[in-house]
């Protein structure tokens, strides 16, 4: 590898790693990564122009979340039949999610010291958060707000869940709108806890008119 890298050539490497890093993540058979992306990255963001790709990284940065939430997590999570694995495979691809993050964080880390602050543009946790928010939660939300409400009605009604699996979920909720530094409960209240609260109220007015008939 010679000082100055091709866009498409430095691309490539940082792809092939970031690949191992996602396989990685997912638990799937995969050699070890190397310390090439770093390297990488770091070279493609110091060299005079033309050289100088840190606009082209951090617009293909957010490409990668694009590409991966789009093709891999959604599918997985959409063709789940029953609630109790749909709601597990949101759960764990939000978790893999937060560490695709980080680590992709540290790879990209020039951009976030130096390209990002004199530019004033989103941070790269912003980014990922709100890909996957876009991506994801937006189309999944509503039916996995209805299946945690199902699974708080049957243990209202006696039976036994995971309630485990209810906080996991509970906290995507939570941790979806944390942005810019700042921890806000937008998602939560709006997108769960405003239905909690109207059928709770439904449920109990339910249970006091059948009170009434009889």
């Amino acid at each position: 590898m010679g000082t100055n890298i091709e866009l498409e050539e430095g691309w490539a490497i940082i792809l092939n790693q970031i690949r191992k890093m996602v396989n990685i993540i997912e638990g799937l058979p995969e050699s070890p990564m190397d310390g090439t992306i770093h390297a990488t990255i770091y070279t493609m963001c110091t060299e005079r122009d033309p050289f100088d790709y840190s606009k082209d990284l951090y617009e293909r940065y957010q490409g990668v979340y694009n590409d991966y939430l789009s093709c891999r997590v959604l599918p997985a999570i959409q063709q789940k039949q029953d609630d109790v694995s749909m709601l597990q495979e949101f759960a764990k691809r939000w978790a893999n999610h937060k560490v695709m993050v980080s680590k992709l964080c540290r790879f990209f880390d020039y951009l976030e010291r130096y390209y990002i602050p004199r530019r004033q543009l989103p941070s790269l946790k912003d980014i990922g958060f709100s890909c996957f928010r876009e991506i994801v939660y937006e189309k999944m939300k509503v039916r996995v707000r209805d299946a945690v409400l199902v699974m708080i009605n049957r243990e209202r009604e006696g039976n036994e869940i995971d309630r485990g699996l209810v906080k996991s979920v509970l906290e995507v909720f939570v941790e979806i709108g944390n942005e810019n530094g700042k921890d806000s409960l937008d998602y939560y209240v709006n997108d769960f806890k405003t239905a909690f609260l109207s059928d709770t109220a439904s449920s109990m007015l339910g249970k006091l008119l059948m009170g009434l008939r009889l």
